[in-house]
């Protein structure tokens, strides 16, 4: 048995629910779990249909579907097509700056297993599959709650998925499961009628399951005691960012956002990121009105999506930070359809430009309208909301970059990007100046990252050239006539 714990802060702002007993026994292993909620009791398919739709639960992988529509959807594909359903507890989380769902299968796994054999049992599913992602943070947790329960007569399986953003879209994720590329289908597919082997199919993520298996475990008078009227209960939040205490907290619905950040030490700075990079930025003032539910982001132009919360300090150049995500976002995508192909590189080479002083937001904006509702899944969209909102809340720094020459404040890299393309990219270009002598042609063939200042000679802005713009940037140091162009590793 591991006794490996996350290292991830874990609290509570008001009662515990989901982290119930961790204080008590740090991991719940099988006999914590059943002293601290007891042993669940099946449910027929009827009854958990009622009890997700009396206790309100929605998906807590971002879009909030409701989990009774979800379920019943599944129970009638699978009953007019006289076929089995499948289960999949999706716990991939390929959100960078969440760890939510990491932390409740490294914590209480027993808990995410027993709202997944809930709908399983009342789905009478033939198989249960839990999709992690393989960077190993859970997976060890995990398979010890399964060796502890291995009087579970359903074939369970444990499946590793690539720790990329768009691994955990439902489509993918069936995708990945059934042995083909882990990427969108490309066109909408319904799990609930053909998932898993072309099995009607309940895709949900961890917390949800969890969330689930309480509401059986408490009732749902006392499950409706927390929260608000319409999003009852607690929800997790990943706070980091300018947090001096990050990690994940479990809070009612309806707790106010700055008392989130006050327990995690988190002043707003310039703005908080809500919902991830498919979510929005809100400003310090929206911040210090909202309340934690999806209404309560909703009402003052936030998103509530998987939990996450990054109230970005003073100190780093905001919209060098979102261009760094948009970067990686860019890579991430899965290049089936122009909106992917096309309008996301797009995206991220003008806010390089504006980053340079040399584009209008307005073309960003453009970009954004000419995308919005085309892409073959809802990654496009989601992105445009992540930049369109960032471009509002620092409109600030984006005319200090137009118009002063930058904010003068470096990009600290407070928005976790892993292996980013532009920390992965070719290097960091720079000039010899004892060589330039002006001709701007490195501007002509680069005009994404190079611009000419008003004597003509090339301005550059700081960080690593994109693995999308490596080519390009090898061109332009090819061609200096001057040989005065310069690529190397950044800082150099």
């Amino acid at each position: 048995m591991t006794n490996a714990e996350p290292m991830i802060n874990l609290g509570c702002h008001g009662p515990a629910r989901l982290l119930a007993g961790v204080r008590e026994y740090g991991r719940l292993d099988r006999w914590a779990q059943q002293k601290v909620y007891g042993e669940p009791q099946p449910l027929p398919l009827p009854d958990l249909i009622d009890l997700a739709e009396q206790v309100r639960l929605g998906g807590r992988g971002g879009a909030g579907f409701p989990f009774a529509r979800k379920l019943a959807a599944v129970a009638k594909s699978a009953g007019r097509r006289r076929l089995p359903s499948v289960v999949v507890v999706n716990g991939t989380e390929g959100e960078p700056a969440a760890c939510k769902d990491k932390m409740l299968l490294s914590m209480v796994p027993h808990l995410v297993l027993d709202g997944a054999l809930l709908a399983a049992g009342a789905l009478r599913a033939s198989r249960l599959v839990i999709a992690i992602a393989d960077d190993g943070f859970a997976e060890e947790s995990l398979l010890d709650a399964l060796d502890e329960r291995r009087d579970i007569a359903l074939p369970t399986r444990v499946m590793l998925v690539p720790h990329r953003f768009l691994s955990g879209e439902a489509g993918a994720l069936v995708r990945g499961i059934n042995g083909e590329a882990h990427i969108p289908p490309g066109k909408k597919v319904r799990a609930s009628d053909t998932g898993v082997q072309g099995l009607p199919t309940l895709v949900s993520n961890a917390e949800t399951y969890a969330q689930l298996a309480v509401a059986a475990a408490i009732g749902p008078w006392d499950y409706t005691a927390l929260g608000t009227e319409d999003e009852p209960g607690t929800v997790l939040l990943t706070v980091t960012g300018a947090a001096r205490r990050p990690g994940v907290i479990e809070t009612p619905t309806g707790t106010p956002l700055k008392e989130i950040l006050r327990v995690c030490g988190a002043p707003t700075g310039q703005g908080v990121l809500t919902g991830g990079y498919h979510g929005t930025w809100i400003t310090p003032e929206a911040a210090g009105q909202a309340e934690i539910s999806r209404r309560g982001f909703e009402d003052v132009g936030g998103s509530l999506g998987a939990g996450i919360i990054v109230p970005l300090p003073d100190d780093t150049c905001a919209l060098g930070e979102v261009a760094r995500v948009m970067h990686y976002l860019a890579a991430e995508s899965a290049g089936q359809c122009g909106p992917c192909r096309l309008g996301m590189p797009e995206m991220a080479r003008l806010l390089n430009g504006i980053l340079g002083g040399g584009t209008s937001p307005e073309a960003v904006r453009a970009v954004t309208a000419a995308m919005r509702g085309r892409g073959a899944c809802s990654h496009p969209d989601g992105s445009s909301r992540f930049v369109l909102s960032a471009l509002d809340v620092f409109d600030e720094d984006v005319a200090a970059h137009l118009y002063h020459r930058g904010c003068g404040r470096p990009v600290r890299g407070v928005l976790p990007v892993p292996d980013a393309p532009d920390e992965a990219g070719a290097g960091q270009l720079s000039v010899d100046w004892s060589s330039c002598d002006g001709h701007g042609l490195c501007a002509h063939i680069l005009p994404e990252l190079i611009r000419l200042d008003d004597n003509g000679f090339p301005a550059i802005p700081n960080g690593a050239v994109p693995s999308w713009l490596e080519a390009q940037a090898r061109r332009a140091v090819d061609m200096c006539p001057a040989m005065a162009l310069r690529l190397g590793a950044p800082g150099h």
